[in-house]
């Protein structure tokens, strides 16, 4: 076997590796916005934390109060 085809066989190794696809995480992480605040329907991974929306609720939405942004959040 001369080095042409030993080239050729590692590309269509390496091709084939390829044709796998990619480690992507954007889907999964698009599933998991599941809380949404119900003012402006912005929304939160399902692993945020409520000081993180208790700060959202507040800069963003001064009148409203946390309860009217996330019912149910606690």
């Amino acid at each position: 076997m001369g080095n042409g085809a030993k080239a050729q066989m590692k590309r269509d190794k390496n091709a084939a590796a390829a044709g796998k696809g990619g480690a992507s995480q954007l889907k999964t992480n698009t599933a998991s916005q599941s809380i949404q605040c119900k003012t402006c329907f912005q929304t939160f991974q399902s692993t945020a934390k409520i000081a993180e929306l208790t700060t959202h609720a507040e800069n963003k939405h001064p009148k409203s109060t946390f309860d009217s942004c996330f019912p149910g959040a606690k």
